[in-house]
C-alpha cells in the first residue's frame, strides 16, 4: 500500500497562477512532438486526422469560441453530443482557453435553457435540435476549423493550477439522479502519470475507446495520445466489434459487459469453426496486435477474466470511482487473480473498521460535489478529499485490493444473517445465457434474482441449470429461491443500465416490483 500526502482542492473561477501539472502543461503548451493519429470509427466509415492537425484545428476552434462567444478562463462549455472528432476538438479547445467543459450524456440530458442555467453554461454545443440561445451545433465545428489561408495566430498562454477544475463530470447514475463533480487538473495529471508508469504506452500502441467521451476517463486516452504519440480510435459500443476488425488495436479500453459479449461471440464462432483454437478465434475478433485489455467501471466476473487469459489475451482489472478516478490496477508488473490490483502512484487504500474502502489521494479529484442534494458531499468526502467509497473489501499481505461488494447491497435476512450478494451474482453470470444478474430480498426471508438474458428468447433451461449449480455451492442463506427473467433485457434505452453498462439496482427493483413480490413468478429452485 502506498502512503500518499493529501492536498485539499479548492474551486477556482480561472486557472490559478501556480505551477501547472506537467501533463496538462504539455497538452496545451504546443503541438505534439511525436507522430500519431486520432480516428473516429462509425458503422458508415472512419475519419482520421493526425495529432498535429487535431492540435492545429483545436486552436482555430479556440479562437472562434473566444472571438464569437467570449469564452475565456473559468467559463464553462457544455458538450451534449455523441462521440465525434468535434467532441475532441471542443474539449481540447476549452483546455487551451482555460475554460471548463461539462460532459453531458445524450441519454440523460436534453438541450434547453434550463439545462444551461442549471449548470452555469456560457455555451452549449450539441448534435441535438434545440431552440436554446448560446448554442453551437457540433455539425458546424469542422468547417470552423478549416484553414482560412492566413497564418494561424497563436493563442495567449494559459496556465492550469493543480487545484483548478478543468471539467464537470457526472456520476453514472446507477443510484439515482447524476451528481456533478468538478475534476481538478492535478487529479488528471496524477492519473495520466500513474497509468503511463505501469503500462508504458509508446508510439507503437493504438488505443481503442468506445464509451462516451462525456465520461472523463475516456478522454484520458486522447490526452495520452497527445503526450506519447500513439494512435487512438474512438467509436461507439454499437460499432465496436465491427471497428475492431479494421483498427487492429494494441489496447482495448473496455468494461465487463463488453467482454461478456465478446466472450459469447468468440464461443459461438469457436463452435462453428472446426479445427480452430480459442486463441485463434479470439485474435480474429480483437486483431493480432493486442498487448492488453483494460477493464474497470464495474466488477468483472472471474469466469470472463479466466476466459481471456486462456485465450492468450492479457486482461487487467482495476478499481476506481468517479470521485477517485483510477485508484488501483492490475498490470504486467503486479497482477493477482481475484484482486483489482495495488494502489497506483498517488493513491492510498484505507480499509475502515467496518470493512468499507476509502481512497486517499495526493491530488484528489475534489473534496465536494458541485451539484448534489444537501448532505451528499459530506457522506462521501472528507475535508482533505479522502473518499469513502461504500464498497467492502480487504487488502492482502502484499497490498492487493479485493472488493467484496457494495455495503448497501448487503442483505440482512430476518434471521439476522448478512448476505453479500456480489459473489452470488458472479456465480449466476458465469453462464453464457445470463448477461446480468441482480439479487434482492423483497421480504427479507429469501433471495430472488432478476436476470437479464444474453439472447432472446431467454434460454430458460440454461438459466434453471445455472440456478441449481449456484445453489449447490452456496450456504443455505445464500441460496436463490427463484429467478425472474427480465423481458426485455436490461439496456441503456430502457433505463436499467448506466452508460458504463452497470445495472441500475433501484430502477430494476422498481421495474420488477410485482414479480419480485409474487411467489409464483419466475423460475424456481
Amino acid at each position: 500500500m502506498t502512503t500518499a500526502q493529501t492536498t485539499a482542492p479548492t474551486q477556482a473561477t480561472a486557472p490559478a497562477e501556480t505551477t501547472a501539472p506537467e501533463t496538462i502543461r504539455r497538452i496545451v503548451g504546443g503541438p505534439p512532438t511525436a507522430g500519431g493519429s486520432i480516428s473516429v470509427a462509425r458503422l458508415d466509415g472512419t475519419r482520421t486526422v493526425t495529432l498535429r492537425e487535431l492540435y492545429t484545428r483545436s486552436g482555430r476552434l479556440a479562437h472562434h469560441l473566444r472571438d464569437t462567444y467570449g469564452i475565456g478562463p473559468g467559463d464553462r462549455i457544455g458538450i451534449l453530443a455523441a462521440n465525434s472528432l468535434e467532441w475532441v476538438l471542443l474539449d481540447l479547445a476549452a483546455l487551451r482557453l482555460g475554460a471548463q467543459t461539462a460532459g453531458l450524456e445524450p441519454d440523460k440530458f436534453t438541450p434547453s435553457t434550463a439545462l444551461m442555467d442549471r449548470y452555469g453554461l456560457h455555451l452549449l454545443c450539441t448534435d441535438q435540435p434545440t431552440d436554446a440561445p448560446d448554442t453551437l451545433p457540433t455539425e458546424a465545428i469542422w468547417q470552423l476549423t478549416e484553414p482560412t489561408g492566413a497564418a494561424d495566430t497563436p493563442l495567449p498562454p494559459v496556465r492550469w493550477g493543480a487545484q483548478d477544475v478543468t471539467t464537470i463530470k457526472f456520476t453514472s447514475g446507477s443510484t439515482g439522479v447524476p451528481k456533478g463533480l468538478g475534476a481538478t487538473a492535478g487529479s488528471i495529471d496524477s492519473s495520466l502519470t500513474a497509468v503511463q508508469e505501469i503500462f508504458r504506452h509508446t508510439p507503437d500502441d493504438h488505443l481503442f475507446v468506445f464509451l462516451p467521451l462525456s465520461l472523463l476517463q475516456q478522454r484520458y486516452w486522447v490526452y495520452s495520445a497527445l503526450l506519447h504519440g500513439h494512435d487512438v480510435t474512438i467509436t461507439t459500443y454499437e460499432a465496436a466489434f465491427a471497428a475492431l476488425r479494421r483498427v487492429r488495436p494494441t489496447v482495448v479500453m473496455g468494461v465487463p459487459a463488453f467482454y461478456e459479449s465478446a466472450r459469447r461471440t468468440i464461443e459461438g464462432r469457436l463452435r462453428r469453426s472446426a479445427g480452430r483454437t480459442l486463441p485463434d478465434v479470439a485474435r480474429a475478433l480483437f486483431g493480432d496486435r493486442i498487448r492488453y485489455l483494460w477493464t474497470g467501471s464495474a466488477p468483472a466476473s472471474p469466469a470472463v477474466l479466466r476466459f481471456f487469459t486462456e485465450a492468450g489475451l492479457a486482461i487487467y482489472e482495476g478499481y476506481g470511482l468517479n470521485e477517485t478516478c483510477i485508484a488501483t490496477k492490475n498490470h504486467p508488473g503486479a497482477h493477482r487473480e481475484g484482486s483489482v490490483g495495488k494502489a497506483v502512484r498517488g493513491k492510498e487504500v484505507v480499509i475502515g473498521e467496518d470493512g468499507v474502502i476509502s481512497i486517499r489521494s495526493t491530488h484528489p479529484v475534489n473534496n465536494h460535489y458541485e451539484y448534489a442534494r444537501p448532505g451528499e458531499s459530506e457522506k462521501v468526502f472528507s475535508p482533505d478529499g479522502t473518499v469513502r467509497t461504500g464498497d467492502l473489501g480487504h487488502l492482502d499481505e502484499d497490498g492487493f485490493l479485493f472488493v467484496h461488494g457494495r455495503a448497501d447491497d448487503v442483505i440482512v435476512l430476518d434471521n439476522g444473517k448478512k448476505v453479500i450478494v456480489r459473489p452470488i451474482e458472479e456465480l449466476m453470470r458465469a453462464d453464457p445465457a445470463i448477461a446480468e444478474c441482480v439479487v434482492f430480498s423483497p421480504t427479507q426471508t429469501e433471495l430472488v434474482a432478476v436476470v437479464s438474458p444474453a439472447a432472446r428468447p431467454a434460454d430458460a433451461r440454461a438459466i434453471a441449470a445455472r440456478l441449481a449449480a449456484t445453489n449447490a455451492v452456496t450456504t443455505p442463506d445464500e441460496r436463490i429461491s427463484r429467478v425472474v427473467v427480465a423481458d426485455p433485457p436490461f439496456s441503456i434505452g430502457n433505463g436499467l443500465l448506466t452508460s458504463q453498462y452497470k445495472p441500475k439496482r433501484p430502477d430494476i427493483r422498481a421495474a420488477y416490483h410485482s414479480p419480485l413480490h409474487t411467489q409464483e413468478a419466475g423460475i424456481h429452485a
